[in-house]
């Protein structure tokens, strides 16, 4: 995969995110994109939908199996090698500019004290 320069979008690195665990359904995708963000990101069906088919569309999740007595209307999706690897650079280059902004003596909502 070659390197990117720009950060994946909110709804892109949520989904990632949400998946990096392991296999989930669109609802349980939206519904931890809004946990993992602490309630600040949230995200509708239409934007959740419409970047899950781009993402399908860069191999970068695949649809798959859900667990044995999952309801057969819900479809399930986990992450590629390439989801993967996305994630790590977008984590990667998170941890770069916050390392950068220490540097710089900038303080983080978590560094107040």
């Amino acid at each position: 995969m070659k390197e990117r320069e720009q950060p994946l979008t909110p709804a892109v690195f949520y989904i990632l995110l949400a998946l990096a665990p392991g296999r989930m359904h669109g609802y349980g995708i939206m519904r931890e994109a809004l946990r993992l963000s602490d309630g600040a990101f949230r995200m509708g069906p239409a934007t959740l939908y419409t970047t899950i088919q781009r993402l399908l569309e860069l191999s970068m999740i695949e649809e798959t199996a859900g667990p044995a007595r999952a309801d057969s209307r819900r479809r399930y999706y986990q992450l590629t090698a390439e989801g993967r690897a996305a994630l790590k650079l977008e984590v990667d280059r998170m941890e770069s500019a916050v390392l950068k902004a220490r540097a710089m003596h900038i303080k983080t909502a978590r560094s107040r004290g």
